[in-house]
């Protein structure tokens, strides 16, 4: 039985120190050219500090159109390379490995942010508020964003780094492309698994090139339907998965949303363990779902996960991995007040956008 205080070494060789991980999370501190802030370098800083052995950034896009909230991170521009060295050294310095979340947000960029029409594997519509239809990507755009993520992967690596996660979950441009209902292409895009992963497999491939071991790379996907995330099956997920593993990948990160849940295709059964029967035991799995407690994300690891990824408990406490190692540990849940969660190194302008989860309550 794997330990959560147990170092992995990972296919590129990093390791890390324990099993546990900060997911990556949107939090809306930093400006509006993409540079990082000092509020979301504390955020993250102190989440190194409080024993997570990998720390991963919000999603951070890879083009000036590809941005999906306000106040993101930008790995896009040589002016973001000193915020991301300054984080990059700081989380090192507290003995973690950092990760940058490369993303491109497709249709779920908004105008309002980029001045431009959203564009997508098709133009398709959805019945929910504020939706703007797509532009159809073109053969320009792919190359475009394949070599976007190809130089936000460099940059990072510049920036002292130790990997890069590409952001194919959520219903983000990836997970579009990877899409059954939204990717209506007939080209070599569209129409079988194969064509629609072409898009990924491509950037992984570039990626995994331009940036050779110990640089990490890896990989988070949505393994079925939710939220966002439509079209999406769970056979079709696993095999995209084996595929990024030939193609070099270091781990793959599944996104489950509530990992006590079993998968909507198979009732009976838990998503995990056919990720770990398709994989190379060297690829790694790391596993996120509402993990508050250590029994939590020591089920993951039964169900064949080898690192935890953990959301809104780290929010709510820091110094998760450093009390859940030590012993018996029950971790805040709140909702804390706007002065509680300064304490912990959350802005205001994160804590507004905790609001939106049930997280804050007022003085």
């Amino acid at each position: 039985m794997l330990s959560l205080a147990s170092p992995i070494t990972l296919r590129s060789g990093a390791t890390a120190r324990n099993r546990l991980a900060l997911a990556p999370l949107t939090n809306q501190q930093s400006h509006r050219d993409g540079t990082i802030s000092g509020d979301e370098h504390a955020w993250l800083e102190r989440r190194a500090a409080g024993g997570f052995a990998i720390v991963e950034t919000c999603a951070a896009h890879v083009s000036p159109d590809g941005q999906g909230f306000p106040g993101q991170l930008g790995v896009w521009g040589d002016h973001q390379l000193p915020g991301l060295r300054a984080l990059a050294a700081a989380i090192a310095g507290h003995g973690a490995l950092g990760l940058v979340q490369l993303y491109h947000g497709g249709v779920r960029c908004p105008s309002a942010l980029t001045g431009q029409q959203p564009w997508s594997a098709s133009a398709f519509d959805e019945p929910r508020p504020n939706f703007e239809r797509p532009r159809p990507a073109t053969r320009a755009d792919l190359g475009r964003v394949l070599a976007d993520f190809v130089a936000a992967a460099t940059r990072s690596a510049a920036a002292g780094f130790h990997g890069v996660e590409l952001h194919a979950a959520h219903g983000y441009l990836f997970s579009q492309f990877l899409s059954s209902t939204m990717n209506q292409r007939s080209d070599e895009w569209g129409g079988s698994l194969a064509n629609r992963a072409r898009l990924l497999r491509d950037v992984a491939r570039a990626v995994r090139a331009a940036c050779p071991h110990p640089f990490t790379v890896g990989v988070r996907l949505s393994p079925e339907d939710f939220g966002h995330a439509r079209g999406i099956d769970l056979d079709e997920t696993v095999q995209v998965a084996a595929w990024l593993a030939e193609d070099g990948l270091d781990f793959v990160h599944v996104s489950l949303w509530d990992g006590r849940k079993h998968s909507l295709k198979y009732p009976d059964r838990h998503p995990l363990p056919p990720f770990r029967a398709a994989l190379p035991r060297d690829v790694a799995i790391i596993a996120a779902g509402k993990v508050w407690t250590a029994d939590d994300a020591t089920a993951l690891l039964d169900h064949g996960a080898d690192l935890v990824a953990i959301g809104r408990a780290a929010i709510l406490n820091p110094d998760w991995p450093r009390l859940a190692l030590a012993g018996p540990f029950e971790p805040e849940r709140g909702p804390l007040t706007p002065t509680q969660l300064r304490g912990l190194a959350i802005s205001d302008t994160f804590v507004e956008y905790l609001r939106n989860f049930r997280l804050v309550r007022d003085e």
